[in-house]
């Protein structure tokens, strides 16, 4: 089916703004992140944050990822019901009500969570009494991004130690996410810390790194035993802007509407920042790449307006046109929608729901 042919298929049928992604691209784009683990003697652990689907999941298990990262409690939980199993949470978890659920969680799936600071720490033995079983922890350790996690080998390494001395709990290893050029500073805090840990009898059984601006540099931490990373399976404009994919990687489209030409240099989509949200990608030149007007500019929005600069345009877009955009951020614009219809060949074959879709806490 010709590009013109599909778009026109999809808006009768779904109605703009469609969110769809291209599963032959999805498939390419998940063997791609395993060959480069593999080949770097890493395990592939995908985070789902950025499809929130348990059927891209499992494809990305059969392609011999082994396990999966979840950001938030709620998407785990989700994901366990769909079947997957071997679960990193790699977020602090607070407080009784986090603790009762993961419990549960617990009981019915393989999980490791992530902490950073004594108090989360003091609640896990909650959830592992809960389930009847140990729970197993990583220390977050930050290595230049100034998120979450520890500063300093000596605080992760002190952290090692209390979960190891709490009940219900294992020390399972440490969790970092370098900056793209900030690996040796990584592999120093790790030496230090597998020292600090030695000294404790403490091994750290994973070394799990994130990000697929990343994926260059697999293989250069010695010691790592995984790779974390999510925006790979679809890619976007902020993966374009880094060097981490090309436009034949871009698995995932909004189409859009123009609805509006009120004016010679400009016009209107049908998708606002309820749809491409309002992400700058860090600095990025507008609010999406417009595939068929790549010179076109998304200026600005409202909740259901994409305010379209065409001053740089000599072919214009004119009312009634189906446009393809890739977002800035495609993680969040998956967060913000139902389902995504899944094409193959150039053919719809389907919806996928969004099943993680809001599961924040």
């Amino acid at each position: 089916m010709a590009i013109e042919t599909l778009k026109a298929e999809v808006a009768r049928t779904f109605g703009t703004p469609a969110v769809v992604i291209d599963l032959d691209k999805v498939e390419r784009n998940i063997a791609r992140v395993q060959a480069l683990c593999d080949a770097a003697g890493v395990a592939n652990r995908p985070h789902i944050k950025t499809h929130k689907s348990p059927v891209l999941a499992a494809m990305q298990r059969d392609a011999g990822a082994r396990g999966i990262t979840c950001q938030k409690l709620g998407e785990a939980e989700v994901m366990a019901d769909g079947g997957l199993d071997d679960i990193l949470i790699s977020y602090n978890l607070i407080g009784e009500e986090k603790m009762r659920r993961l419990g549960a969680l617990l009981a019915r799936a393989s999980v490791t969570v992530a902490a950073d600071n004594p108090v989360t720490i003091a609640g896990l033995p909650d959830a592992a009494a809960r389930a009847g079983r140990d729970l197993g922890v990583v220390v977050e350790c930050d290595t230049g991004r100034q998120r979450a996690g520890v500063e300093t080998p000596e605080e992760a390494v002190a952290l090692a130690g209390q979960i190891a001395g709490s009940t219900g709990l294992r020390f399972d290893g440490l969790m970092l996410y370098p900056t793209e050029d900030g690996w040796d500073k990584a592999q120093r805090f790790l030496d230090a810390a597998s020292a600090g840990l030695a000294s404790l009898g403490l091994t750290a059984r994973i070394v799990s790194t994130g990000g697929t601006p990343n994926l260059v540099n697999l293989g250069k931490l010695k010691g790592a035993t995984e790779h974390r990373v999510g925006t790979s399976i679809f890619n976007d404009r902020m993966m374009l802007a880094c060097g981490a994919a090309t436009l034949e990687d871009c698995a995932l489209e909004v189409y859009a509407t123009v609805v509006s030409r009120a004016g010679p240099e400009r016009g209107i989509l049908d998708s606002g920042s309820k749809t491409l949200t309002s992400d700058t990608g860090g600095g990025l030149d507008g609010h999406g790449l417009i595939l068929e007007h790549p010179q076109a500019r998304i200026a600005r929005f409202a909740e259901e307006h994409g305010f379209l600069d065409l001053s740089g345009c000599n072919d214009k877009p004119e009312v009634g046109d189906v446009v393809r955009v890739i977002p800035n951020h495609v993680c969040v614009v998956v967060n913000m929608v139902d389902r995504l219809i899944a094409v193959r060949g150039g053919e719809i074959i389907g919806e996928i729901p969004v099943a993680a879709r809001g599961r924040l806490g």
